[in-house]
């Protein structure tokens, strides 16, 4: 799972990864609304942690267009500010839970887990694209109605694809994101795996794109 970390406090940040690192947690850092906006906006994110006092563009705002964009990761806000408006505005913005600092770091561990678990529990346990159907529950694949046999490492793979369908993924992403079980994975190892699903998917009408530079994408068509 990937968590997006929004936070300008370096030592704080650094802590916080840490932690979240040591949950098998995948954790991108930045420190800025904008930079973040654009993450989120490449990355099929699970959880995003962002602190409302950010340089420029605050928290609030980053929440604010994350909800009208119709995304809805979940969010756990962070702040030194304690009023009750301030926690009203947060949650009313999109927030889905509040974290006062100071805090001690077992208890955000916890609200994370809390948040992923009720993320997954609400949400739909079938991932669709085109005929392809993963049984994110069961971990079962279709492709057409039909068993489709996948690896462990090719499953990974093809649900961050799926996930972030029709965006790009970048390579180095998907080699971080299988890093949690094997620290060892590098993009030739990526490259590996989308090889072979491609001549799984030859079938199909789905097509693993290779964009030049940065990662991959599905599309629906024949072609490679």
């Amino acid at each position: 799972m990937r968590v997006l970390l929004v936070e300008d406090d370096r030592p704080l940040a650094a802590g916080l990864r840490e932690g979240l690192e040591r949950e098998a947690l995948c954790v991108d850092h930045v420190g800025d609304a904008e930079r973040a906006w654009s993450a989120l906006l490449a990355t099929a994110y699970d959880l995003a942690i962002v602190d409302i006092g950010l340089p420029g563009m605050d928290g609030f705002e980053l929440v604010r267009r994350l909800r009208a964009s119709g995304r809805h990761v979940p969010v756990l806000m962070l702040t030194a500010r304690d009023g009750l408006e301030d926690r009203v505005r947060g949650l009313d913005t999109g927030a889905d839970d509040y974290l006062v600092k100071p805090f001690l770091l077992p208890e955000l561990l916890a609200r994370v887990r809390a948040l992923i678990r009720r993320s997954r529990d609400a949400g739909t346990p079938l991932l669709r694209f085109g005929p392809i159907v993963l049984d994110l529950a069961c971990r079962n694949a279709f492709l057409d109605g039909a068993p489709f046999e996948l690896t462990g490492r090719e499953w990974d793979v093809l649900e961050h694809l799926m996930l972030a369908a029709p965006r790009v993924v970048a390579k180095s992403k998907l080699a971080d994101s299988l890093s949690r079980w094997d620290n060892e994975i590098t993009t030739n190892a990526v490259e590996i795996y989308v090889s072979r699903l491609r001549a799984k998917l030859a079938p199909a009408a789905v097509t693993i794109r290779t964009v030049r530079g940065i990662g991959y994408r599905l599309d629906e068509g024949a072609s490679a």
